[in-house]
């Protein structure tokens, strides 16, 4: 998933892909102790996935604040 994609998101939806992603990993987790997954580089995606959701939601609770500093 591209940084820009996510940008076009609500914080809701950023949320909700962020929670998707969270539990994707974990299953992953979960199967990788159990058997050999069919493409381990996924927990590499999935962990850079969540990382770029936890910035871009950071970016906008920070546009948020600084917005209402400007109201206010």
């Amino acid at each position: 998933m591209k940084a820009s994609e996510l940008r076009e998101m609500t914080p809701d939806e950023v949320r909700r892909k962020l929670a998707e992603l969270r539990d994707e990993q974990f299953k992953l987790r979960l199967r990788r102790s159990a058997e050999e997954l069919p493409n381990p580089l996924r927990l590499r995606l999935l962990r850079r996935d969540v990382a770029r959701c936890l910035t871009v939601l950071r970016a906008k609770e920070i546009d948020a604040e600084s917005t209402e500093k400007k109201n206010a």
